[in-house]
């Protein structure tokens, strides 16, 4: 299956912001999320000139290095956006078509028969409620996500089936699924995120923060998923957020054609 940019539509508007683990701009029909599910980020990328900036990895991930992530901590006790932290693992594992259709079964009930995995795997780490996500697609070309504790299936979505409704825009290559931040055990956290990316795409990579070495994503069908274990460096505040991830997608010449640290829609002022 191609997603492609030629299939225009309403661009997504829904935008996830982390505020002490409630989710602003909730969209109708989406549930809310509790205090230890931390949503991240969630809309629409499309391409722009705007120029690469390093600290968020605008050169090719393949010449990308570990570098300190010089980003502001808080006081104590309060909010801790991007204390400096490191990716102590971003490699996730494949689940088997078995499980992967035992999951969606369970978080799609009756409708997870119109529905096929093309993207599922474990995370590299485990939270209490989540250990993997698998993504799925109809013979319309719509999505679902299901987040997985060993073969049972859970979606942020109600309905599950909500981010159907997505739409495309003129130029949009990145479409963003569900985001979130997740403690898992003291001192560590997995972050874990989904979506999908137009046929101008080969590559699709993350960056965390200001750290600007990028990990790859697990693609296929036109979805991508990725997930991180993550571990402040020094301890967090009660109401840690975590660095911000940041999707940088590329064309099969290895040029960058989206990079979400340059999105308008992801800055302040949106």
């Amino acid at each position: 299956m191609k997603i492609g940019p030629e299939n225009n539509g309403t661009p997504s508007r829904r935008r996830w912001a982390i505020r002490w683990g409630v989710p602003l701009g909730v969209a109708t029909g989406v549930t809310a999320m509790s205090v230890a599910a931390v949503v991240v980020l969630g809309g629409s990328g499309s391409a722009g000139p705007g120029a690469a900036d390093p600290a968020h990895g605008g050169a090719d991930p393949a010449n990308s290095t570990p570098a300190p992530s010089p980003s502001a901590s808080s006081s104590p006790g309060g909010t801790s956006p991007e204390a400096d932290f490191t990716v102590t693992d971003a490699t996730t594992t494949p689940i088997d078509a078995g499980t992967a259709t035992r999951i969606l079964s369970s978080c799609l009930g009756a409708d997870a028969s119109r529905y096929h995995a093309v993207v599922a795997v474990r995370t590299p780490l485990a939270t209490e409620d989540w250990d993997g996500v698998v993504v799925a697609v109809d013979s319309a070309g719509q999505y679902v996500q299901c987040q997985s504790k060993g073969d049972k299936g859970t979606s942020q979505d109600s309905p599950p089936t909500f981010i159907n409704d997505r739409l495309w825009g003129t130029g949009r290559i990145v479409e963003y699924f569900d985001s979130m931040l997740m403690p898992a055990g003291e001192g560590k956290y997995l972050s874990l995120g989904a979506g999908h990316y137009s046929s101008d795409v080969a590559k699709i990579t993350v960056s965390y923060g200001e750290d600007p070495k990028q990990y790859p994503a697990r693609m296929a069908d036109g979805a991508f998923v990725y997930g991180a274990a993550l571990s402040p460096d020094t301890p967090p505040g009660p109401r840690y957020t975590g660095p911000s991830p940041y999707v940088h997608a590329y064309d099969a010449s290895g040029r960058e054609i989206y990079n979400q640290a340059e999105d308008p829609k992801f800055t302040d002022g949106q």
